[in-house]
């Protein structure tokens, strides 16, 4: 009986260990990374009356705090990623995605008992040490994926991220206005747990790939960072990646002001058209993800992020001398699609620059470097407004779209599609 347990046991271990096929892989933490994106989305709408509602233990006033709150767990996360994806290189990306899911749901139940908001602050910020579910996400399916299938994969994981982006924020505010603003923190915390379990059951890797790993285990981490900046291409994709993630983030501060700029003779409609607004792109933006990353698997990433940044700077530039909010809706839907292929593109060609073995490494800079786009974009688009006013920043967005154009098209690194049969090692571009 004792034997027949412990063989069992044994055998589900082994099962637990075992890698999958990339699409059931693929399946998997795509279903992880919707739980995850609605849990860590859900407390944005009320974060800075739930800052209001706690009070300050040290009178600083509710608008410094509201935005320290947002920022810090984007600033500690900027310092994290890079380690925790060196780490998984070397330990596992299966743990690195469990560490931060199961993380993530420790500090969100924490917050729902925060006795001030400095409490609060403090606690985000170490969510975003701990965190950092979408690199963990991407480490592992780059790693898992054929080379020639992998801007189908990583657009696959933006539809599953952007998919629970669009539910968290409307759920949590219901929930929110329902029952106090503690709920949502608890809730989120079984999410993100929910998340971990599907991890931990659903997702084998291969031990063999971190076994050939070990010789990196005795290299520093800079000189792991050295070595894969040192790769041609890689330098230059994140700073496309610092560049895409500021031009799409540059007009979210102002744009709900310049919706109400347009709608000022019907303003008890205002939030509804600013929440279109938003939305719209968002919804465009999955889908231009999967099939533009898909394409680049069939032409050439490279191509795609040319075609889709001067596209998305001529539709950027009409919109800075819109007079009626329709015409902000058709051209944010119109752009939102072209600009997401800038979501998973990115991605791709750090794939097909590099190889499996230093894939955390390589997403890890990559969530560093989107982390701090987001800090810098609604500073750079506020000093843009206050210098050109609100329809600047939409001139400033097309500028920046363009500046990404040129260097794709003449600096860029060609990247071929490979047989259909390579799925260890990314292909050095020529």
């Amino acid at each position: 009986m004792a034997k027949a347990l412990s063989a069992n046991q044994h055998t589900l271990a082994r099962a637990f260990s075992l890698p999958h096929s990339w699409k059931y892989t693929l399946g998997v933490v795509c279903v992880a990374q919707v739980l995850s994106a609605v849990g860590f989305s859900m407390i944005f709408p009320f974060l800075p009356l739930y800052i209001e509602d706690l009070g300050s233990a040290s009178g600083l006033s509710t608008e410094l705090l509201a935005g320290l709150v947002i920022s810090a767990q984007g600033i500690t996360m900027m310092i994290s990623a890079p380690f925790w994806g060196v780490f998984a290189d070397r330990f596992g990306r299966k743990k690195m995605i469990m560490r931060a899911l199961f993380g993530g749901a420790m500090t969100l139940a924490l917050m729902a008992f925060a006795q001030n908001a400095e409490q609060l602050i403090l606690i985000r910020a170490a969510q975003g040490l701990v965190t950092g579910t979408v690199s963990a996400n991407n480490a592992l399916v780059a790693a898992a994926t054929p080379r020639h299938r992998v801007g189908f994969a990583m657009g696959a994981l933006q539809v599953g991220l952007w998919a629970g982006v669009a539910v968290g924020p409307l759920l949590g505010g219901v929930l929110a206005d329902l029952f106090g603003y503690s709920i949502p923190f608890l809730i989120t915390a079984l999410l993100l747990m929910a998340g971990g379990m599907v991890v931990l059951v659903g997702v084998g890797e291969d031990s063999s790939s971190l076994a050939a790993n070990s010789e990196k285990r005795r290299t520093s981490v800079l000189q792991s960072w050295k070595n894969i900046l040192g790769t041609s291409g890689v330098g230059l994709v994140l700073s496309l990646r610092f560049l895409s993630g500021l031009a799409r983030m540059i007009i979210v501060p102002i744009a709900p002001l310049f919706v109400v700029s347009l709608v000022a003779r019907g303003a008890d409609t205002s939030n509804t058209y600013a929440g279109m607004v938003m939305a719209v792109s968002a919804a465009t933006s999955t889908l231009g993800a999967v099939y533009l990353g898909n394409l680049g698997d069939r032409i050439s990433h490279r191509k795609v992020l040319f075609y889709c940044s001067t596209a998305a700077a001529l539709l950027y530039l009409p919109q800075a001398f819109v007079a009626d909010v329709w015409q902000l809706l058709l051209l944010q839907g119109l752009s939102g699609l072209v600009a997401g292929g800038m979501v998973a593109v990115p991605s791709a060609l750090l794939s097909r620059y590099t190889d499996a073995q230093t894939a955390g490494a390589v997403y890890g800079m990559e969530n560093s470097v989107i982390s701090g786009s987001r800090a810098a974009a609604p500073l750079f688009g506020a000093t843009v407004a206050i210098w050109l006013g609100m329809r600047g920043t939409f001139l400033a967005t097309a500028f920046v779209f363009a500046v990404i154009a040129i260097i794709a098209w003449y600096f860029l690194p060609q990247d071929k599609a490979e047989g259909a049969g390579k799925s260890g090692i990314g292909a050095k571009p020529a």
